[in-house]
Parts: C-alpha cells; sequence; structure tokens
C-alpha cells in the first residue's frame, strides 16, 4: 500500500510506500498438518500483520518527522494524504461513489487529531477492507477541518464504522458534531454556485 502526501500551498509532495513484503525463506509443506500446526500457523500470521502495520506506521513517521505540522501553518492550507493512484478529487474513479466525514475542529487540535488519524490509517484500525481512500485536513482562519473519504457512500454499515473509529482514534467528546457528505452532493453544490455566480454578478453591478 503506498500513501501520497500532498500539501497545497507550500508545494511538498512526498510518496510514503511501506513494504508490504514479509521475508519468507524456505519452501512451504502442501499436507494440512495437525490442529497445533494449524493453530501456530494462524499465530505467525497475525503477529507479521501486526509486524507490517508496525513496519508502516515506523517508516512513515521517518518522513512525518521532517515536514510542518498543520498547526504550525497559517492562512489557508490543506494536507491531503492519500493512497497511490487515487487523486483527492470527487471525480476520481475510486470517489465518485463514495463520500467523506468532515469534523470541525477549533484552532490548537489540528495537529495531534492529524497525526492520530494517519497513524489509525497505516496502522488499519478502520477495520473496513479497502474503503479508506484517503484523508485531508484544511486550515483556515477561524477552524480547521479534518475529513476522511471513503469509496462507498450508500453502504451505511461501514460509514458507521469508519465514524465510531474516527471517535475513538481522535477521542472525541461525545457531542461533537460529525457530518457526512457524498461527493455527489458537493459536486452538485459547486454546480450550483457556479451556475448561480453570474446572477449574483449581476445583481451587484
Amino acid at each position: 500500500m503506498t500513501f501520497f502526501f500532498l500539501l497545497k500551498n507550500v508545494g511538498s509532495c512526498v510518496s510514503i510506500k511501506p513494504s508490504l513484503k514479509d521475508d519468507d525463506s524456505g519452501d512451504h509443506d502442501q499436507d494440512q498438518g495437525s490442529p497445533k500446526d494449524s493453530e501456530k500457523e494462524k499465530t505467525e500470521d497475525e503477529d507479521k500483520e501486526q509486524n507490517t502495520s508496525k513496519k508502516k506506521v515506523e517508516q512513515f513517521w521517518r518522513f512525518y518527522s521532517h515536514m510542518i505540522r498543520p498547526g504550525d501553518l497559517t492562512g489557508h492550507s490543506d494536507f491531503h494524504l492519500f493512497k497511490e493512484g487515487i487523486k483527492p478529487m470527487w471525480e476520481d474513479d475510486a470517489n465518485k461513489m463514495g463520500g467523506k466525514w468532515i469534523i470541525r475542529l477549533r484552532k490548537g487540535l489540528a495537529s495531534r487529531c492529524w497525526e492520530n488519524l494517519i497513524l489509525a490509517m497505516l496502522g488499519e484500525q478502520f477495520m473496513v477492507g479497502e474503503e479508506i481512500c484517503g484523508a485531508v485536513v484544511s486550515v483556515r482562519f477561524q477552524e480547521d477541518i479534518i475529513s476522511i473519504w471513503n469509496k462507498t457512500a450508500s453502504d451505511q454499515a461501514t460509514t458507521a464504522r469508519i465514524r465510531d473509529t474516527l471517535r475513538r482514534v481522535l477521542n472525541l467528546p461525545p457531542n461533537t458534531i460529525m457530518e457526512y457528505k457524498t461527493h455527489t452532493d458537493s459536486i452538485k453544490y459547486v454546480s450550483f454556485q457556479r451556475n448561480t455566480e453570474p446572477s449574483r454578478r449581476e445583481k451587484y453591478f
């Protein structure tokens, strides 16, 4: 799995490529083996998955530790962290049927929440298969906004699991407002804004 880090308005782009290949020497036996052997293999597989997740997080941290934090930015800036091959665009094939959870944060919380979110993504804590496409943190003047994008907006069970995991990994208060917005609705809204803009100009000029 490869993630691409893009920072708008600063011009930084980093490719993060965690290794997903486990070192494996020797031939595999074809027989099923005893129940104890099967149980041992299951435990070994679980250990390998944990080690792979740990390696991904460690490799990411080597890059991230040298990058500017969202909370240190001023003005209007966006961090994008997306899987390889997925563009941070609503119209991208991986995104067009999906949506995003949106969380608005008061100033001062963006850096901590962003780090917790991306570490959870790399550690595969969301447990929703290939549904996660990427995440964005948007730095604004009066507030900061974090969003996580997924592939299938119509899958309510998956979107609910993503929401609940977000609450946990970001340690959000129970009364935190979380909004889910489909990319189709976002496209319609922008299209409506563009279509009404000329009439607004006529009104004021």
